[in-house]
């Protein structure tokens, strides 16, 4: 193997460039949306339900969207799909800087914005990284999935800022113009796989001379699983890790849309918010890290179910404390969770293989993706109701160990698929 860290092997620098996409799209949308959520619900005088709502709106979008996406990533490779992710995204945040009713809002917001956000920043990358890594497939995941909570350490507090200073609308007009001049030359970067370089994957010799490697090899080969969408969705592990990720994904969601709001009912000034914003984001970075570095050599369903459990756990530090010490304790044990996506992932190439994974993510989407659609309207009307957010708050707990459960019996040979 090539040692990744001297640059050689050139599937570490497709990890770096759709990293950096990743960077771009979770510090000045994902994390970006709780630093517009206050400002902007006040302008338009929305509720929170309403807010949340477009939110939930454009992540219906993702599911609905997910099988199309699959097919065009395994036709036609990642950097086409990330290409027009980045300059719909871009159009779209210039525009949103001049809305000025909530139908505009939403249109906008769904139409443009949040149109190719998931096949472009969530999808592709993932599609890529599978098909440049086997070996070290949770290992490469991991660096991409850190990216994301990196967006927030880096680029959410600039935008908080921005926001602070000159209102949220030059906010959204930054965030456009660096998704097209930053995003944009960083996806042209994007080559489709190995083989198409010449290339084999992890960076592994192309014609390997010594008879142990030649071993190893030819076992990997006949070993890597190649099941197809359909075989995929007759299987027991599809539909335990969509329900994993469907029950993970409401709960994450409800939490990170409405960090902000909730760190103020629970005492916290926006200042104070908006530092343990970055400490969220900073904390999810670190924990993905360090989880999934090591998930190439731990028992994978095993790792992901106690994450969850634990995570669960965490929901008690914020139902019953209010110092800033009680919330850092919460960000620390719940930021575990960052880390179930990258090995998640690696899971499903695991399971499924390289050939079809863009197409079996994509179906998958269809129905994990609704738990995000539904956890931030669920806390928003909750709040709009009765004025607290304790009620979510013990329902994701419920959800993070049913999640967690779930992911438990993954590892288990009745819940493999059956490849004729």
């Amino acid at each position: 193997m090539r040692n990744w860290l001297t640059g050689t092997f050139y599937g570490w620098r497709m990890i770096a460039a759709s990293a950096a996409v990743r960077i771009l799209g979770a510090g000045l949308h994902s994390y970006g949306f709780t630093v517009f959520f206050l400002p902007l619900s006040q302008e338009l005088n929305l509720s929170r339900t309403a807010t949340s709502f477009a939110f939930s709106l454009s992540r219906a979008e993702g599911a609905i969207e997910g099988p199309i996406v699959g097919h065009l990533l395994d036709r036609y490779g990642p950097r086409p799909v990330m290409i027009a992710a980045v300059l719909t995204m871009g159009v779209g945040y210039l525009l949103l800087s001049q809305v000025d009713s909530y139908v505009a809002f939403l249109l906008i917001y769904t139409g443009l914005i949040s149109l190719t956000h998931s096949g472009g920043f969530m999808h592709a990358p993932m599609a890529l990284t599978n098909t440049w890594f086997i070996r070290l497939r949770a290992r490469a995941m991991t660096i991409n999935s850190a990216a994301y909570g990196l967006g927030g350490v880096l680029l959410a507090p600039v935008l908080s800022l921005i926001v602070q200073a000159w209102g949220w609308r030059w906010g959204a007009a930054v965030a456009g113009m660096a998704f097209i001049l930053i995003g944009l030359p960083l996806c042209l970067t994007i080559r489709r796989s190995p083989e198409s370089m010449g290339l084999r994957p992890d960076g592994d010799a192309d014609f390997p001379t010594d008879p142990a490697e030649k071993h190893a090899g030819a076992r990997r080969a006949a070993t890597e699983a190649d099941v197809t969408a359909g075989q995929a969705l007759r299987s027991f592990a599809f539909w335990a890790l969509v329900f994993g990720a469907g029950v993970r994904n409401a709960a994450y969601h409800a939490i990170s849309t409405h960090f902000i709001p909730l760190m103020i009912w629970k005492g916290m000034s926006p200042q104070q918010a908006t530092f343990l914003l970055s400490a969220f984001a900073f904390l999810g970075f670190v924990s993905t890290l360090l989880f999934g570095w090591l998930a190439d050599s731990m028992n994978k369903p095993r790792l992901v179910s106690l994450i969850l459990c634990t995570t669960g756990i965490s929901i008690f530090f914020l139902i019953f404390g209010s110092s800033i010490g009680y919330l850092g304790f919460f960000i620390l044990l719940f930021t575990t969770v960052e880390a179930t996506y990258p090995v998640a992932w690696a899971m499903v190439g695991d399971i499924f293989g390289r050939r079809h994974f863009a197409k079996i993510r994509g179906y998958m989407s269809v129905f994990y993706v609704w738990g995000s659609v539904l956890g931030p309207v669920l806390a928003g009307a909750i709040w709009d109701r009765w004025h607290t957010y304790e009620p979510m708050l013990w329902g994701l707990v419920v959800m993070f160990f049913l999640s967690g459960a779930f992911y438990s019996v993954l590892g288990k040979p009745w819940a493999q698929p059956k490849i004729n």
